[in-house]
């Protein structure tokens, strides 16, 4: 008789820590590596704007938005792909910290189906967008009430942390490590600066 051993995860205090850090995991081949890189991809808060056919969308109230009303769902959605850094066992470190509090998700609907989504971490000012998914400008409605929630709710940094066709669509930019770092310690409060 066999024993199935359980799947391992990260524990949420060595994941909170390593956000804090600046440091987010991803698997890779059945191992997770820990990503640090340099430069840094960050949307600045003030100037993100969605694009005119994304407004249009926005305005038709084609779709609707929630917060945290199916995380799981947002995040399997997100694994859903050819090729993805989200296992199972990363899928349940991200639900662990969900449940903790320091990650959360934006839904976009289309009637009762999940159209779009984003998820990703939150500590402090700080969130770090981890993955998002939808098409026919779901994600996107989805990211810009996403923007919408966190400039409502003080954030002053928002990680993207690699730049991509997609990403720099949406606004995103590249800066070094070293100022990232600094904004990081403000919107977490480990600076004297904030």
């Amino acid at each position: 008789m066999s024993t199935q051993r359980p799947i391992p995860i990260i524990p949420v205090d060595s994941l909170v820590q390593g956000y804090s850090e600046g440091r987010f995991p991803m698997a890779h081949d059945g191992k997770i590596y820990s990503h640090d890189p340099d430069p840094r991809a960050v949307f600045d808060l003030a100037s993100i704007k969605p694009d005119a056919r994304t407004a249009r969308v926005i305005r038709s109230g084609r779709y609707r938005t929630t917060v945290d009303k199916d995380f799981e769902a947002v995040i399997r959605a997100c694994a859903d792909r050819e090729e993805t850094w989200l296992d199972e066992p990363m899928i349940r470190s991200y639900i662990g910290l969900h449940r903790a509090g320091f990650a959360f998700s934006v839904e976009c609907w289309e009637g009762d189906r999940l159209a779009g989504g984003i998820y990703g971490v939150a500590i402090g000012r700080a969130f770090f967008g981890e993955s998002m998914f939808g098409a026919n400008n779901a994600g996107k409605v989805a990211f810009h009430a996403l923007v919408d929630l966190l400039r409502q709710r003080n954030y002053v940094l928002f990680d993207t942390q690699y730049i991509n066709p997609f990403t720099k669509q949406l606004g995103a930019m590249e800066i070094p490590r070293s100022l990232f770092r600094e904004q990081l310690a403000r919107a977490i409060g480990t600076s004297d600066t904030l």
